[in-house]
């Protein structure tokens, strides 16, 4: 099949385009061009800017299906719509659960759970506005395609070549093994899901034709924070002693993964539709080693969040 990729060079992007070659489809890459020049030399690459309305290269040809994976605002969903016209036969679009209430949601929620209101007056990513204008991406698509627009709510999602390092900061840290400071609480429910997995899924849609809302989240019983450290921990070979510290600690680091008691029930989603869906669902411990030997490869780049070891030891003796 002919498959256009809005974007495809990043993360998730990238997931799809190599899941969809090794299924033998032919692949166009429309992006910026600034980046990741030197990946798939095989595939056609069309070069255009969204944020800058800039479609001309989209004005010939004609595909299959189209996976959008760069769009945040309605203009641009808009925009690559009235672009490909009538040429494009299915419309995958990578959507985010943020486009559900983060709090007074019950765990184990599904697609049917009422989203937020949807915004249009602005084009700025907000925490309050990521979601809603996701939204307004989603009602515009699905009122263009009807039953021809697949919508792919993403959850957190992990693996190689993750540009948030979100689980990368976990891994690495307890690979170094030891006592492990944690601004968080251990039984913290956390739910991944392996980039290659919501890739698989949206192939998956565009081969056997099928529209409607999936959420693409990790199993649905998820595990725990103190869990995830452990399991980082026992891939590398290394043992850790977690240590909850208080958040004030944390001196207003980011850390990734850890959230407000209140929003827990937003990392245990339903994923049975889209695993009925044909969505995989990689062990744990596989994506902890991929993450572990892709951050090794690339020289263990500083993070830019997440305790120093300075800040961390800090911690660590005040916890005493």
């Amino acid at each position: 099949m002919r498959i256009l990729m809005l974007g495809g060079t990043g993360f998730v992007g990238r997931a799809v385009v190599e899941d969809a070659l090794a299924r033998g489809h032919d692949v166009t890459i429309f992006s910026r061009g600034r980046s990741g020049a030197g990946l798939f030399p095989q595939v056609a690459r069309l070069v255009g800017d969204r944020d800058g309305d800039d479609y001309a290269a989209l004005a010939t040809g004609a595909w299959d299906a189209v996976v959008d994976s760069s769009a945040y605002v309605p203009r641009h969903v808009n925009n690559a719509m009235d672009a490909l016209g009538d040429r494009v036969g299915r419309y995958v679009f990578v959507s985010s659960h943020a486009v559900y209430p983060r709090r007074g949601v019950a765990a184990g929620s599904t697609e049917d759970t009422p989203r937020r209101a949807p915004v249009r007056d602005t084009e700025e990513l907000l925490e309050e506005t990521y979601g809603p204008l996701k939204v307004a991406c989603e009602d515009d698509i699905q009122a263009r395609f009807g039953e021809r627009a697949s919508i792919v709510r993403l959850g957190k999602v992990a693996g190689p070549h993750d540009p948030q390092n979100g689980l990368t900061y976990y891994v690495r840290r307890a690979a170094a093994g030891g006592r492990l400071a944690l601004p968080g609480r251990p039984e913290q429910p956390v739910q991944l899901i392996d980039s290659r997995d919501a890739a698989r899924l949206m192939v998956r849609l565009i081969e056997d034709d099928r529209g409607g809302a999936f959420n693409a989240v990790g199993p649905g019983t998820p595990i725990t924070l103190a869990d995830t450290i452990h399991i980082c921990a026992r891939v590398a070979g290394t043992e850790v002693e977690i240590v909850p510290v208080p958040e004030q600690d944390a001196q207003g680091t980011f850390f990734p993964l850890i959230r407000d008691p209140a929003e827990w029930n937003v990392m245990q989603r339903d994923p049975a539709r889209a695993v009925a869906a044909g969505m995989p669902q990689t062990p744990f411990e596989t994506t902890v080693a991929d993450v572990l030997a892709w951050d090794r490869e690339r020289g263990t780049p500083p993070l830019k969040f997440g305790f120093t070891a300075e800040e961390e030891a800090k911690a660590l003796a005040e916890a005493k």
